[in-house]
Parts: structure tokens; C-alpha cells; sequence
């Protein structure tokens, strides 16, 4: 089964952590030298971060790629004023699970809800999100359900729209609850390192 596979997977791979600032760090290198790095609420459990990083065909580590948490503003330090006015009001996606969804959130859209239209493509395997007024389009996959080879599903998907946010969220199915339930028993049989700043072997 194909999540068992992925559980697996996440068995095999070398994980070291680290407690620091609230948060529960661990660092995954798979034995095809992936790396997976994830952030955890230390009290909640709530997963804060996950990003990859692959190594490139002459064999040099590349950028971690964020799929979990909010993305930074790159070069923001660099750029002018208006710049970084003109950055802030163009369309911000980020992804931020909850316990029982994952979720995806796009800022600077004021559009009503009712301009928005967001839905499952069963053969792209991605979820779609367009306006009436054709003012923004978005199509973005969930690497979860990939992961686990499991199919996506209209009816667990819904929205909403507030302060200029708009919030996509998708039932976790059962499959993928029981998959993270066991990866926390995992995690905390993983020798815990108590860090300081700069200690984290993630960032």
C-alpha cells in the first residue's frame, strides 16, 4: 500500500532533531541523498515547515524548496521602497496545515467570494483556482496525496474569503491522518539535541 510505502520511506531515512525555540526540528536524508526538513509546534505538534532539498546532476546540493509554511520575501532588504510596496500587493500563496486539513492561504486578493472558483482537476491530479473577472489563476498540486498515491476528492474541498485572504482548505483524508499519527510515534523515539541559535542543521 502506498502509504505504507511512504511511511517506510520515512523509516528508512537518517533524521536527526532539535528542540529550540518552542519549535521540534527534524532533518530527513534519504538514502537517494533527498533532504526533507520539517518544523513542528513543540506543544501542538502542528507542522509549521516542510521544504526539500535534491542534490543537481553534477551531485551539488541545491535551494530548499519550501512546500510547508510561509515563504520569504527574497531580496527584500535590496529593493526600493516602491519595489517592495509593488511586491506586498501582488498575490501572496502559501500553504499552512491544520490538524484535520491541509490548507493554503493566498493573500492580497479583494476580490468577493463569490468572484472565485476553486476546484478539483482529477487528471492533472491538482486543484484549480480561477476568478470570474479573470484577474487571477493559480493550479498547484498536494504532494501528500501524491506521496500516498491517493485520489483527490471534490467534496473535501472548500473556501472562504476574508480581509483580502483567501482560504483553501482539503479534508485530510484517514488515510493520511493515521500516516502522521504514526510518524509523530516515530519522531519521538529520535534523540531529541537542545540547541541554541544557529544550531538548527535545517535551516
Amino acid at each position: 500500500m502506498a502509504v505504507t510505502s511512504w511511511l517506510e520511506s520515512l523509516r528508512a531515512a537518517e533524521k536527526t532533531a532539535l528542540l529550540q525555540d518552542g519549535k521540534r526540528m527534524v532533518h530527513y536524508l534519504f538514502p537517494d541523498g533527498k533532504e526533507m526538513a520539517e518544523e513542528y509546534d513543540e506543544k501542538t505538534s502542528e507542522l509549521l515547515v516542510r521544504k526539500w532539498r535534491v542534490k543537481n546532476a553534477l551531485g551539488a546540493l541545491g535551494q530548499w524548496q519550501l512546500e510547508v509554511g510561509e515563504p520569504m520575501l527574497s531580496g527584500a532588504g535590496s529593493l526600493g521602497s516602491e519595489l517592495i510596496k509593488e511586491s506586498n500587493a501582488n498575490p501572496i500563496f502559501m500553504r499552512k496545515d491544520t490538524k484535520t486539513s491541509f490548507q493554503w492561504r493566498i493573500r492580497n486578493l479583494p476580490y468577493p467570494k463569490d468572484v472565485y472558483s476553486v476546484s478539483v482537476a482529477q487528471k492533472e491530479r491538482c486543484i484549480i483556482v480561477r476568478t470570474t473577472n479573470k484577474k487571477y489563476y493559480k493550479k498547484f498540486s498536494v504532494p501528500d496525496l501524491d506521496r500516498h498515491q491517493l485520489p483527490l476528492d471534490d467534496s473535501a474541498l472548500s473556501f472562504a474569503h476574508a480581509s483580502c485572504t483567501l482560504i483553501i482548505s482539503y479534508q485530510k483524508p484517514k488515510e493520511v491522518m493515521a500516516a502522521e499519527s504514526e510518524l509523530q510515534k516515530e519522531l519521538k523515539k529520535v534523540k531529541t539535541a537542545h540547541g541554541s541559535d544557529g544550531d538548527c542543521k535545517t535551516q
